[in-house]
C-alpha cells in the first residue's frame, strides 16, 4: 500500500498542471518510459489532435469551448437583462496512469471539449469521438485505433498497424511504415477513404465499395471473394444453410502478405503508393 502512494506521489511531482482562459493543462510521465505506452482518450463532442515529439512525458491540453461554438447555448439570455455570461472554464480534465496505460478524461456531455497531445514518438493510440470534431494524428509510431461517429480522420506520417472507422467523415492515411505482423482496417460509412502505404507492401486486399469507385496505383491481381456458407437452425429443427458470394473484391499487393481490409459505403476508395 505504501509503495503504491509513493508511485502516485512520484507521478505527480513529474505531472505539471497550469490552467489558461479555458484551457486546462497536465504533463505526466509513464511509470516506465523505457518502453511504449498506450494512450486511451474518448470525447462525446470535441475534436483530438496528437503530435509525437522527441519526449519521454505526455503533454495535454484541454479546451473548453464556449458557448455557441459547437451549436449548442447560444449566447444572448442572460445578456438581455443586463448580466453577463461568465465561461466555464473547467474541462475537468484528469489523467490515469496504470501499467504504461495512460487513460486521459474530460467532461464533455455538456460542452465540447478540444483536446491536444503531445506524445513519445513511440506510443500505441486508442482514440475515439463521437461529436463535434475531427481526430488528428501525426508522427506515432505504434499501434493506432480511431473512431469517429460524426467528423474526419486524417492520419499524417503513422507507422505501425491502423484500424480506423469514420462513420460519417472522411478518411485520409499516410503511413510511411507497416507492421506486416498485424492486419489492418479502414472503414467509412459516409466520406471519401484516402489510404497512403509504402511501396514495398506486402499484402492481401478486402475491398468493398457500396456506392463508390475504388482507385489505386498499386498493381493489384484480383481474384473473386471466395463464397460464403451460412447455417441456421429453425425451431422446426430443420436445418438450412445458404451460400453467397462476397460483396467485394480481393486482391494481392507484392504477391500477398498482412490481411488490409478497405470498406466503404458512400464514397471512392483511393489506396496510393507511398514515394
Amino acid at each position: 500500500m505504501l509503495t503504491g502512494i509513493l508511485l502516485t506521489l512520484a507521478l505527480l511531482v513529474a505531472s505539471g498542471a497550469a490552467q489558461e482562459d479555458g484551457k486546462d493543462r497536465l504533463k505526466v510521465a509513464f511509470r516506465d518510459p523505457s518502453r511504449p505506452g498506450t494512450v486511451k482518450l474518448n470525447l462525446t463532442q470535441g475534436g483530438i489532435t496528437v503530435k509525437g515529439y522527441n519526449g519521454r512525458e505526455v503533454l495535454v491540453d484541454a479546451t473548453g469551448r464556449r458557448a455557441g461554438d459547437d451549436g449548442q447555448d447560444a449566447p444572448g439570455k442572460g445578456e438581455s437583462a443586463g448580466l453577463k455570461r461568465i465561461f466555464m472554464a473547467a474541462t475537468g480534465l484528469s489523467v490515469e496512469e496504470e501499467n504504461n496505460v495512460m487513460r486521459i478524461e474530460v467532461q464533455s456531455h455538456r460542452r465540447g471539449v478540444d483536446v491536444a497531445l503531445q506524445v513519445p514518438l513511440e506510443t500505441s493510440l486508442k482514440l475515439q469521438s463521437v461529436n463535434g470534431g475531427a481526430i488528428v494524428v501525426e508522427n506515432v509510431h505504434g499501434e493506432i485505433e480511431v473512431s469517429n461517429i460524426n467528423g474526419a480522420i486524417t492520419l499524417n506520417n503513422v507507422a505501425g498497424s491502423v484500424i480506423a472507422h469514420a462513420l460519417n467523415g472522411a478518411l485520409t492515411v499516410s503511413m510511411r511504415e507497416v507492421d506486416a505482423s498485424k492486419p489492418m482496417s479502414f472503414s467509412s460509412l459516409n466520406g471519401k477513404i484516402d489510404v497512403t502505404l509504402p511501396a514495398s507492401l506486402k499484402a492481401n486486399l478486402n475491398l468493398q465499395s457500396g456506392r463508390g469507385e475504388v482507385f489505386s496505383d498499386f498493381d493489384v491481381v484480383l481474384a473473386a471473394a471466395p463464397p460464403r456458407m451460412e447455417e441456421t437452425k429453425p425451431k422446426d429443427g430443420k436445418g438450412r444453410y445458404r451460400v453467397s458470394t462476397g460483396q467485394g473484391v480481393v486482391g494481392k499487393v507484392n504477391g500477398g502478405g498482412q490481411d488490409i481490409a478497405i470498406k466503404n459505403m458512400n464514397g471512392d476508395i483511393f489506396i496510393r503508393k507511398g514515394k
